[in-house]
């Protein structure tokens, strides 16, 4: 099974967390492909984020509602509006050090959003496939060197990850109450770190390099030795976008998915720092600011033997791919080229490859 553009030509699509770095990239390529998208997010959460949503041609191609998922009245409002027939639940508090900040507003957020959206989802008729895009976070973490499957036990540690867990869990009760039918197919889909340009979040590491590559400055490394699958944007967009296609044409394929990189993708972050440097160039180098802090798992791989088999999924961009697409596009945001001409071309790159 292959990605289709044109199947999401003139399908109406509802995107939730559209302003965020994900969201944003997802509802560029779905407006590529000529859906009739409607976005529903909070504003971007950095200045920088809200600038490349214009420029990139997103906020001009979509219907874009600012709105939070933890108002349900008007999340229903814009679903029975929009109509849609196939709905991707991207919205979020996804940071691991502001959930420990901020537990509360992240549970309402991951767990109650998610719950809104579900229930939007069973009291509108035209919805036909449901993703929950969750996280590679959502297993009990034993530190072991193997890649977790689907069926392994959701615990995720911090509150980041455990509201993400249970909003697996909800995930799971509503298809098991409200959609034993048939009438609308519902997957997840665990992605691994997720990076590419156009991400200006506090605390992640590839935002981290770009920012003091900006200002020529040594880039500051908090966990060097963590293992993490990381994987640019496009790779887990595609698998969404090909899981609520296969679903949406026949049920079975409603699942949950793992997505991210293979075995020889998945590398420290001091590994993919120094892949970084060499791409950068400018002599830029970086340090150990290792110190104590909240919990944040060391090791973690995902095993996507499923994906890979059922719907013939496969990643395409090495990691050394990967940070040299994120490089060219932070490079050309800081010379301020034309940000919409970038996207289009790495996608139509990276889908390309992936039509092959």
């Amino acid at each position: 099974m292959k990605l289709n553009p044109e199947f999401y030509q003139g399908k109406k699509v509802l995107v939730t967390g559209h302003t965020g770095f994900k969201g944003m990239w997802l509802c560029k390529m779905l407006s590529m492909f000529g859906a009739k998208v409607t976005g529903y997010a909070l504003s971007s959460p950095t200045e920088e984020g809200g600038k490349v949503f214009r420029e990139a041609g997103v906020e001009a191609a979509i219907h874009s509602v600012i709105g939070d998922i933890r108002d349900w009245a008007h999340l229903a409002k814009v679903f029975a509006e929009a109509q849609p027939e196939i709905v991707l639940h991207l919205a979020a508090q996804p940071l691991v050090i502001k959930s420990y900040e901020e537990p509360a507003l992240t549970y309402e957020t991951n767990v109650m959003g998610t719950v809104n959206v579900l229930e939007c989802v069973r009291q509108t008729e035209s919805v036909r496939s449901f993703l929950n895009v969750t996280t590679d976070k959502v297993y009990e973490n034993k530190e072991w060197s193997w890649g977790y499957r689907e069926n392994e036990p959701l615990d995720g540690y911090d509150p980041y990850s455990n509201s993400k867990s249970c909003s697996e869990l909800v995930t799971h009760s509503y298809k098991k109450s409200f959609f034993a039918d048939g009438r609308c197919a519902i997957s997840t889909a665990r992605a691994g770190n997720v990076i590419g340009g156009g991400d200006f979040s506090e605390n992640r590491i590839v935002p981290d390099c770009i920012r003091a590559a900006y200002v020529r400055q040594k880039i500051e490394v908090r966990n060097p030795y963590s293992t993490r699958p990381y994987q640019h944007v496009l790779e887990p967009l595609h698998a969404y976008l090909l899981i609520a296609q296969a679903q949406y044409e026949d049920g079975k394929y409603a699942d949950w998915y793992n997505v991210g990189p293979d075995e020889c993708d998945c590398v420290t972050t001091g590994e993919l720092t120094d892949i970084f440097c060499r791409q950068w160039g400018e002599g830029l180098t970086w340090e150990n600011v290792s110190v104590e802090g909240p919990h944040e798992a060391n090791f973690l791989k995902l095993d996507c033997s499923k994906i890979k088999s059922r719907l013939h999924w496969q990643p395409r961009w090495h990691i050394e791919d990967a940070l040299r697409e994120t490089v060219t596009w932070a490079k050309a945001w800081q010379q301020g080229e034309d940000i919409a001409k970038v996207m289009e071309m790495q996608i139509n790159e990276f889908l390309g490859e992936n039509q092959q």
